[in-house]
């Protein structure tokens, strides 16, 4: 079966987010950078693309322009284990970004995330139907999510 690589476009800035992403994740290299040369559409010796991996995901930034600028219709998800690693994401990512609902957000370069606790995944979808809207209520009230409170919430006893 093929490999799927996501390739990301950026304007002029891909090895820059390559060198941002790597150092937040772990297991995760630079591995190839092609540059323009002379009489090309861009500054030679500038990146044209950049192969990166994180955490064993290969990726490819391609400096192409500003004519298709990022949009929320395409975002990656982070399953983290526990919260110290939402809280670890979420505060790297935002450096320079926003955030957005629901453990969405934006990084500095535009490019979505979700960063999301895999037992927030099971709380969602607890077969108890009240357990499973409490926990959906209270995550849609979060920016970064907080397991703890979601759990919580599941676990209140309607009066």
């Amino acid at each position: 079966m093929p490999k799927q690589i996501p390739c990301l476009w950026f304007d002029g800035r891909a090895e820059e987010a390559a060198e941002f992403y790597t150092s937040i994740f772990p297991n995760s290299s630079i591995d190839q950078v092609a540059r323009y040369g002379p009489d090309m559409p861009a500054p030679e010796g500038s990146a044209m693309t950049v192969g990166f991996t994180l955490d064993g995901q290969a990726y490819v930034g391609l400096n192409g322009g500003p004519q298709f600028p990022f949009t929320e219709a395409i975002s990656f998800q982070i399953h983290c284990a526990d919260q110290d690693e939402v809280d670890h994401y979420w505060s790297r990512l935002t450096d320079g970004g926003e955030e957005g609902q629901c453990g969405w957000l934006k990084d500095r370069f535009g490019v979505s995330w979700q960063v999301v606790p895999v037992e927030m995944f099971s709380l969602l979808g607890d077969p108890d139907p009240g357990r499973a809207q409490r926990a959906t209520e209270a995550m849609l009230r979060m920016r970064r999510i907080d397991v703890a409170t979601i759990r919580e919430a599941a676990d209140r006893v309607p009066a």
